[in-house]
């Protein structure tokens, strides 16, 4: 395990910046953690974008506090959290076939939490063989919508 930096470093931001999946952690008004699946894309090494379900809890606690994290697990041992503070940048996202608000996240740390001798599996989302292709289609669709918004 790693110390926390203050932005996220090369081998994270190669791996963010075409777009993967992640689980976005906030914190409810009792306290308790909440975890959602996401899509984020980083922009630069202090800049990722997420999305926020309208429906979902993670909407009410990132309205509240304004603060959010990323848990995000990829190939070759790649392990990390990403906190900081967060804006909306767009109500709707069009590409998506659900709810899903494009937020942006100003990273204040990241931690690598890879641990020697284990590998974890990277974080992915396996669609049903025949709806596969039009969910990568549309998956690949809200990730050029999440780079192209600013």
């Amino acid at each position: 395990m790693g110390d926390v930096t203050p932005e996220m470093p090369q081998r994270l931001l190669s791996y963010l910046s075409p777009g993967a999946p992640a689980l976005l952690l906030t914190a409810g008004a009792d306290g308790y953690p909440s975890s959602a699946y996401t899509w984020a894309l980083a922009l630069g090494p202090k800049l990722v974008r997420f999305a926020v379900d309208r429906e979902g809890t993670a909407f009410a606690n990132i309205q509240r506090s304004g603060l959010a994290g990323l848990h995000i697990i990829g190939p070759n041992d790649l392990a990390f959290l990403v906190k900081g503070t967060t804006r909306k940048l767009k109500d709707k996202i069009a590409a998506a076939p659900t709810e899903l608000m494009l937020y942006e996240m100003k990273v204040i740390g990241a931690r690598d939490q890879s641990f020697p001798g284990v590998t974890a599996n990277p974080f992915t989302y396996e669609w049903p063989a025949d709806h596969r292709e039009a969910m990568l289609k549309m998956e690949q669709a809200v990730f050029a919508e999440m780079r192209e918004t600013g």
